[in-house]
């Protein structure tokens, strides 16, 4: 009966084996995909929607998150760690190389059907997501990069580049990018694909060149004589964006992957109660009259007013037009709406509380427990503040709030911008004043408040006064939701004057995020190399080279920010 049984178990073995083997190759069989395509024939116009969309997303995210909260433009009331207090560890940069995967194959594919166009744009996006890797971390892959499918481990493994190399690669592409759109044609171009400029070849070049303002300006202290050919070439030429029609923009579709409105704002309405406006935005804005700022803000729900007659700090009652109201203690949204005529009030005692009595109000930067500030009678994290500022209801309103919401990569004004800086600098770029207020007017017209230019830009606190802070503070102004562009000029010129609030883990704003945990489980030999290429300061604390306060290349030798 031993040797049957031993038999039986080893015919047993044998047909599995046999089994197995049989699977193995059906599944090899299934696993092939008949409607797969080949990267070889696979079709630009088809690669070019997911590679604007989501760099024009991934950029408006940054625009109104956590960069947001360094240049102080908001401050959120729950979940805000990352938002108020740079807690930025550890940030990967994943979405930044998908979507240079898909642009590296949009490229080859341009260049084996000989087509100048996604060649040209290519590039220009190329340039825009490396921009940005090397402004947010310094050092990254480059060179190397994108080259995976070629095997060997050092393109597996891809060695850093320095920010200096970085940058000098986007200026070069660049360049290249002009001068091949100024040759291209859109044959052969779906327009609906490109969701920038519907095939307009002359808008990208004006584009890629607008760019190159852009980084010729962040190595205006480092190599001054490179950035100041480098403009005035691009001002005598003519060729950048000079209209706000002319805009790098992404227009709201409606889709679920829209970042501003539909996924963290429209769809959730406590997302959106937790944006609030932040005080040094609001005092910025409230001290020169701004007229944007009802458009990108509402006004407290409920404003104090102080009455020293009061025996007590504040009254637990609001007041409708000034009469104590009996039917609700505090209005929310459906309250409010069935009073969209009345005044709300709520009285205080300046001699026993201190509350800010102003209309429209933000929250200070990183303050403790943000949720209860001003006396708010309902804290909790993401709860309507009544007595605090948020954003303006087109950014919450159901389905297309019009045009004026767009992921802006780059704009009119922000050139307009650095021309008035390289005016100041004395370069051969026309006039700073003109500079200044043409900026101004296109930031205006943006925003649908163009009408408003005459009397805004005659204010004393307005008007051209010939410095550099001016500049930086009007320009950080217009980068509404793009503060991922101010958070670069802020560190590059100390302007706007921004102070870290009390919570911050050091007494200076943040001006790097560190490098992920990606990099540092599956690439750590080559990341040694960027981390000793960081200047430790003083307020890198206990992070060491990879702080959110060190300093990589383009600060190193310089006061600024601090």
């Amino acid at each position: 009966m031993k040797h049957l049984f031993d038999f039986r178990q080893i015919a047993l073995f044998v047909f599995g084996l046999v089994l197995f083997a049989g699977c193995d190759e059906k599944l090899d069989e299934m696993n092939i995909n008949p409607y797969g395509i080949e990267p070889s024939n696979a079709n630009p116009n088809l690669l070019m929607p997911t590679v604007l969309s989501s760099a024009a997303q991934d950029y408006v995210g940054l625009g109104y998150n956590d960069l947001a909260g360094a240049v102080q433009h908001t401050q959120k009331n729950g979940w805000y760690s990352g938002h108020n207090y740079y807690d930025w560890t550890n940030k990967n940069w994943t979405g930044w190389y998908d979507i240079l995967r898909t642009n590296e194959l949009m490229i080859r594919r341009g260049e084996d059907l000989e087509n100048e166009f996604f060649q040209g744009i290519g590039l220009t996006m190329k340039s825009f997501v490396f921009g940005n890797i090397a402004d947010l971390w310094g050092d990254a892959p480059y060179t190397d990069a994108l080259k995976g499918d070629q095997g060997g481990e050092e393109f597996q493994y891809p060695q850093f580049d320095s920010q200096e190399v970085i940058y000098d690669g986007v200026i070069s592409d660049l360049q290249q990018a002009v001068q091949i759109l100024g040759s291209a044609s859109s044959d052969g171009v779906t327009s609906g694909n490109d969701l920038y400029y519907g095939g307009n070849t002359q808008n990208w070049q004006r584009f890629a060149n607008s760019l190159l303002l852009r980084y010729y300006m962040r190595l205006s202290e480092k190599k001054p004589d490179v950035a100041r050919a480098g403009v005035e070439a691009i001002y005598s030429s003519g060729i950048y964006i000079e209209d706000p029609s002319q805009d790098a923009t992404l227009d709201y579709t409606g889709g679920a992957n829209d970042q501003w409105l539909s996924r963290h704002v429209r769809l959730n309405p406590d997302d959106f109660q937790r944006y609030q406006a932040c005080q040094t935005f609001i005092d910025q804005l409230t001290g020169t009259n701004d007229p944007r700022l009802p458009v990108w803000f509402d006004s407290v729900r409920v404003q104090w007013v102080a009455d020293e007659s009061l025996d007590v700090a504040a009254e637990e009652f609001i007041r409708a037009n000034g009469e104590p109201l009996s039917v609700e203690t505090y209005p929310y949204d459906d309250f409010v709406e069935l009073y969209s005529d009345v005044k709300f009030t709520r009285h205080y005692n300046p001699n026993l509380a201190d509350y800010n009595d102003d209309l429209y109000v933000g929250l200070p930067p990183a303050i403790t427990v943000p949720e209860s500030y001003n006396g708010n009678p309902s804290p909790g994290q993401g709860t309507q503040n009544q007595h605090v500022s948020q954003l303006a209801h087109i950014y919450s309103t159901e389905g297309s709030p019009g045009d004026i919401l767009k992921a802006r990569i780059i704009s009119a004004a922000e050139v307009s911008f650095i021309f008035a800086e390289a005016a100041l600098k004395g370069w051969n770029v026309g006039d700073a004043e003109a500079h200044y207020n043409r900026a101004i007017e296109q930031s205006l017209e943006t925003w649908n408040r163009a009408d408003a230019y005459e009397d805004f830009i005659s204010q004393p606190e307005v008007s051209f006064n010939n410095t550099l802070e001016q500049i930086m503070e009007q320009k950080w102004v217009a980068s509404w939701t793009a503060a991922a562009e101010s958070y670069a000029d802020f560190r590059r010129t100390g302007f706007p004057d921004l102070e870290a609030g009390p919570l911050s883990p050091q007494p200076e704003v943040a001006i790097r995020f560190q490098y992920g945990n990606d990099e540092y489980n599956n690439n750590s030999a080559s990341i040694q190399a960027a981390l000793d290429g960081l200047e430790v300061t003083q307020y890198s604390g206990n992070f060491g080279a990879d702080s959110q306060w060190s300093k990589p290349w383009l600060y190193q030798g310089t006061n600024v920010p601090f």
